[in-house]
């Protein structure tokens, strides 16, 4: 049981792998993100060209900085 447990453990001390993150990517997240704000109401058609251009360029820079 204790060497499962070991074996689950993760290492979050370590440095993180340094692999560039793809614009796709970063879409991914942030439609995602968009999908969620539409399904509990906190976004309407009226305001989703600036709430996405938001939600994008925060992804963006939170993972190319």
């Amino acid at each position: 049981m204790a060497a499962a447990k070991q074996k689950m453990a993760v290492d979050y001390s370590a440095e993180p792998a340094s692999r560039p993150v793809s614009d796709e990517a970063i879409l991914k997240v942030a439609k995602e993100v968009v999908v969620k704000f539409i399904e509990v109401g906190r976004l309407s058609p009226a305001n989703f060209d600036e709430t996405f251009q938001n939600i994008y360029k925060t992804v963006h820079d939170a993972v190319r900085s």
